[in-house]
Parts: C-alpha cells; sequence; structure tokens
C-alpha cells in the first residue's frame, strides 16, 4: 500500500466559522486582495470583518468561470489572499496568490496551453471559503482558467497552491438557488463517484469517497424539496469537501474528460455540464468494465439497499438528475456537429487516464450524444 495524500493546511468546517477568518488572516499579514463574485454585496459582511481585524482588502470581482486574461489583470501587492465564493472565485483566488510569489505570465505555469513550469516560489496564503457545496476547490491543488482563444481550459498546478486554510461554512449555501443546488451538488457526487472508481484510487481516498457519496446521496433529494434544510446543506457542505480532497488526491475520469473541452468551447457552467454527462458516463463505462465490484458498491451507497446492483445505481443517478431538472447540453450550445472535436479532445483530456476503463472513441460519442 502506497500513494500521496495532500489538502489544504488547515480546515474549518462548520455552521459560522467564517466568523474566525479575519484573526487568521491577520496572522497572515495586513494587505489582502479579496477576491469575490460578480455580487460585491455578498463579500462586504467579510470584507468589513477583515479591515476591522486590521487587514486592508483590495477587491478582485470573478464574475465567471476564470479566464487566462482576467488572471493577468489581478493586483499583485498584497500579503494574502482572502476568496470567498463558488469553484470560480477560489480557483481564481489560488492562481492570484501563486502570481503574487511568481514573476511572469499565467502562461509560464499553465498545462497543456502553456509552458507548465513549476512555480520556483510558494504561493502566498490563500483563505479559501466555498459558498456552494460542488467543487471541493478549497482543497485542491490547481486552478482551472480558460482560454477562449485556444478554446480550452487548462491548470495550473503545484503542491503550494492548497490553500492555507479552507473555511466551510455551510449557512453560507442557504439560500443558494435550485438550479445552482442542484448542479453544484451533482459536480460534487461526481467528484465522489469517480474518484472512487478511478484506476488511481487508494485506501485514503476510498475512506473519504465512501463517507462522502453517502452523505451526497442522502443530502441533494432532501435539499431540492427542502432548500432551507440546515442538516441537508451541512451534509452537502461535507461531502464537496471530501470530493475536492479524493480528486487532488486520486484521479478523475470521463465525465471530467468532457467537462475541460466542453467547458472551454461553450458558455456551459462546469457543474451543470459534469451533471448532464454523470448517468451516460457511469452507464457506458459500467459496459465496458470487466470488474464490477465497485460499481456494485456506489449503488449500495447511493440507493442505501445492500441489495442493489451496479444497474441499479446507473439508474438511481439517472432518476437523480431528472428530479433535479438537470438541463442537456443542447442548452448551452452544444450541436451534433460539434461532437466529434469535443470526443477528441477528451481523449486526450488528462481527466481521462483516470478513468477505470479505457474508452474507445465510438463509447465517448456515445456518452456525449445521450448527453446531447
Amino acid at each position: 500500500m502506497r500513494f500521496d495524500f495532500a489538502t489544504a493546511q488547515r480546515i474549518l468546517f462548520g455552521e459560522g466559522v467564517v466568523s474566525q477568518v479575519p484573526a487568521a488572516a491577520r496572522a497572515f499579514g495586513k494587505r489582502a486582495i479579496l477576491v469575490r463574485g460578480a455580487v460585491p454585496d455578498r463579500a462586504a459582511p467579510l470584507r468589513a470583518a477583515l479591515e476591522a481585524a486590521g487587514v486592508e482588502c483590495r477587491e478582485f470581482a470573478v464574475p465567471g468561470e476564470p479566464t487566462v486574461d482576467l488572471i493577468r489583470s489581478a493586483p499583485r501587492d498584497a500579503e494574502l489572499v482572502v476568496a470567498i465564493g463558488g469553484g470560480s472565485v477560489l480557483d481564481a483566488g489560488k492562481a492570484v496568490a501563486a502570481l503574487i510569489a511568481n514573476p511572469g505570465d499565467p502562461m509560464d505555469y499553465l498545462e497543456v496551453i502553456g509552458r507548465a513550469q513549476p512555480l520556483p516560489t510558494p504561493a502566498v496564503p490563500c483563505i479559501a471559503i466555498p459558498t456552494t457545496a460542488g467543487t471541493g476547490s478549497e482543497v485542491t491543488r490547481n486552478s482551472v482558467l480558460g482560454s477562449p482563444e485556444h478554446h480550452v481550459k487548462a491548470s495550473m498546478r503545484s503542491a503550494s497552491m492548497l490553500p492555507r486554510l479552507a473555511v466551510v461554512d455551510p449557512e453560507l449555501t442557504l439560500g443558494l438557488p435550485p438550479n445552482l443546488t442542484a448542479s453544484t451538488g451533482l459536480d460534487a457526487l461526481t467528484q465522489l463517484i469517480e474518484p472512487y472508481l478511478s484506476v488511481k484510487a487508494n485506501p485514503m481516498t476510498d475512506a473519504l469517497c465512501v463517507e462522502g457519496i453517502r452523505r451526497a446521496a442522502s443530502a441533494l433529494p432532501r435539499l431540492w424539496d427542502d432548500p432551507a434544510s440546515r442538516e441537508a446543506r451541512s451534509a452537502m457542505s461535507f461531502a464537496s469537501l471530501l470530493g475536492g480532497m479524493a480528486l487532488a488526491n486520486a484521479a478523475l475520469g470521463a465525465v471530467h474528460g468532457f467537462a475541460a473541452p466542453i467547458g472551454g468551447m461553450f458558455p456551459a457552467p462546469h457543474g451543470a455540464v459534469c451533471a448532464a454527462l454523470l448517468p451516460h458516463a457511469m452507464e457506458v463505462n459500467l459496459r465496458a468494465v470487466k470488474d464490477r465490484t465497485r460499481f456494485d458498491e456506489v449503488a449500495r451507497l447511493v440507493t442505501g439497499s445492500p441489495n442493489a446492483s451496479a444497474a441499479d445505481g446507473v439508474a438511481w443517478i439517472a432518476v437523480l438528475c431528472r428530479k433535479l431538472e438537470i438541463p442537456p447540453l443542447r442548452s448551452y450550445g452544444v450541436k451534433e456537429g460539434d461532437l466529434t472535436v469535443l470526443v477528441e479532445k477528451a481523449a486526450q483530456a488528462s481527466s481521462m487516464k483516470g478513468n477505470p476503463v479505457a474508452l474507445s472513441r465510438e463509447d465517448l460519442h456515445e456518452i456525449i450524444s445521450r448527453a446531447l
């Protein structure tokens, strides 16, 4: 048994823990860049608390999924970064923290389309505060950036980009619109299922995935029916955290193999893409694998039935996606004529290397055709 496991240096979890951020930030420095989403009011209470604690804040807005050009425009005159928002905001925050400490352009460090150079200096401290229960970006070591010029998304990646502090406060997800609860929640579930099925799974990530799948499968349908359930919000926040730790230390699969090129070519939110693809990727993978043991276990976890088969698990996920009203990929402009290019790009994606079985181009075409 041999594996490598890394995560955020410190994790705070629970209702109200965001109140501990100002003191923690002050220990890292007096000048911060506050990375936030498009609506400044959502970050205003945190900014006021930081400044009351003696931390000067300069805001940097991330209105959508971060791009290379957006990160180029970020200020670099700070001692730390505090990022509060969804996965896009947290990814932007990690990239900004890396570039404050290191010279040059994001393309110097970006994989696939850039020079993929290692960061010579560790990123400045980053405090990551998720407001959705989906990406687990608060405990991952990479930042996904879009490049409209290349029609793709790629990662800056370094162990030093792991946030110094992850603050997961389920209260921050209360009031999340139903469509975002659904898409981010299914992203979290995907990021628990794919590492568990991955060829790079290990005993540490298995333990996280088993617990996370069980919690997410129970909580997500409840949140659709009762969005104000604090218990379910807490369970989803915890599941998302576990998924982030799992994917950062194992690997993903076909769903994320497709998500990168689709997100690079179309204005499609990452979580929504993963949600649209998940049941179809599960079904095609199930048909292709020889050993169904782990698929059977996923089925038992999501259904809660000790006698569930792998096929029952796939069917349960498909029903959940219908219940949560997940839109098909054509809703984001994906057309039949785009599928060949998307299949080729997905086949080369790094996430595809973690898939439990090598899929043919025909298999990949079937997955995306069903999600269309």
